[in-house]
Parts: structure tokens; C-alpha cells; sequence
């Protein structure tokens, strides 16, 4: 019996179709599945079942694994401690032995301490901190990059600098800044921040899941062409 395939979707922003599973709209960048473990878990079900209870299906079957196994390892424990032999501890009940009067009488020595050099501390000078570097575009190079921010050319170049800056301390790599107009992807007239190298757009899109959790949650995936 041949596999009924699943249905594409579109983007609300553009109307271009989607792909079931894709994450970014590949004409405008919207984001179009949420990312996370629930979410796919939950578009897993609704691919096999029409009837879907709702996301908190997810923690309640997590916490009746928990109590299962939580149940289970207090059982085995009471059978264990159960099944333990119980030993009775008896003192020593044999007589102390007596000290002779040359013991008795005799002086408690005690060993002299020896003083100790005091230990030196030599002083580290501190090693200056690497700024981190912008990278530039490879030429010649079609590949996939997260476009980070667009700002019109009139806006200048140095500020299209400082946002990239501000993106590379927050985590991102390989971070830089491009001139659109010299590149027919791209509409002329903007400073493009990018972030990444990737020649998929499925590497593209799991970096942008990562940097959504550095805070940069609206970065989309786009192909940079000569």
C-alpha cells in the first residue's frame, strides 16, 4: 500500500509553499515551526493521529515515567533491606590490662616542632584579553549564511559594524558584514550582518535554533550568490 504523502503548508507572510517539517519560510525568512522537543513531538503526533490532546500530554506522561521508576526503586530498596541479615554488635568484654608503676610514673614525651620557611608567591602579570575579529564573505562562494541584520545603506557602515559586534560577543561565529549590492541574491542597497558558512539549509536552520537561545531569536537562513 502506497504512503499517503504529507501535505505542504504555506507561509502566512508570503503565501510560498512549505515543506511539512521546515522551520524557515526559504522566500522571506518568517519563522515557521516553533523550535524544541515538544513541538516536534507534537508534530509527530498530529502526522499519525488527527486527534491531538495538547502539549501538556508531553509532562504528564514525563512524570508518570518518573513515579513508575521512582516506585520501582523503593520497592527493590524495602525487599533488599528486608532480605539483609541482622548481625547484633557485642563489645569487647575482655579485662583491661594494668600499668606497672614504672609506667605509671613515667614523663609523656612530646616531639618538638620543627618551624616551616614561609612559602613565596611569585605575582602573575595578566595577559591582555584578544579582541574577536569580523570575518569577510568568501569570494566567489555560494553557500547558506544566518542574516543577522539589514540596515540601509544610508544608515553607513559603522553602524552595520557595531551590530555585528554586538552579535559576536553574544555568541555567534563567524560573524561579518557584507555589502548586498555586490551580490545578485541580495537586494542592492543594504550592509547585511551574516553569521556562518553552511552549505545546507539544514545546517543553516540548526544554527539558527542556536542562536535563538543566545538571545537572536529573529535570524533567518539565506543564500548568499555571486
Amino acid at each position: 500500500m502506497a504512503e499517503t504523502p504529507e501535505p505542504q503548508t504555506r507561509c502566512p507572510r508570503c503565501g510560498t509553499a512549505a515543506e511539512p517539517l521546515q522551520e524557515y519560510c526559504l522566500e522571506c525568512g518568517l519563522r515557521l515551526r516553533r523550535p524544541g522537543l515538544v513541538p516536534a513531538l507534537a508534530s509527530g503526533w498530529q502526522r499519525r493521529v488527527r486527534w491531538y490532546p495538547g502539549d501538556w500530554i508531553w509532562p504528564s506522561l514525563l512524570a508518570l515515567v518518573v513515579a513508575i521508576l521512582a516506585g520501582s526503586a523503593a520497592i527493590l530498596w524495602t525487599r533488599e533491606a528486608e532480605s539483609a541479615p541482622r548481625e547484633t554488635l557485642v563489645g569487647d568484654t575482655s579485662p583491661l590490662p594494668t600499668l606497672s608503676a614504672t609506667e605509671e610514673t613515667a614523663p609523656t614525651q612530646t616531639t618538638p616542632t620543627v618551624p616551616t620557611a614561609p612559602t613565596r608567591t611569585t605575582a602573575t602579570t595578566p595577559q591582555p584579553q584578544r579582541t574577536k575579529a569580523l570575518v569577510a564573505w568568501p569570494q566567489g562562494r555560494s553557500s547558506w549564511t544566518l542574516v543577522v541584520a539589514s540596515l540601509p545603506a544610508s544608515a553607513g557602515r559603522k553602524a552595520a559594524v557595531a551590530k555585528a559586534r554586538q552579535a559576536l560577543n553574544a555568541g555567534l561565529t563567524q560573524v561579518g558584514v557584507l555589502d548586498s549590492s555586490e551580490y545578485a541574491s541580495l537586494h542592492p542597497g543594504y550592509f547585511v550582518v551574516f553569521s556562518g558558512n553552511y552549505d545546507s539549509l539544514s545546517e543553516a536552520q540548526d544554527a539558527a535554533s542556536r542562536a535563538a537561545q543566545k538571545g537572536y531569536g529573529n535570524v533567518y537562513a539565506r543564500r548568499i550568490a555571486s
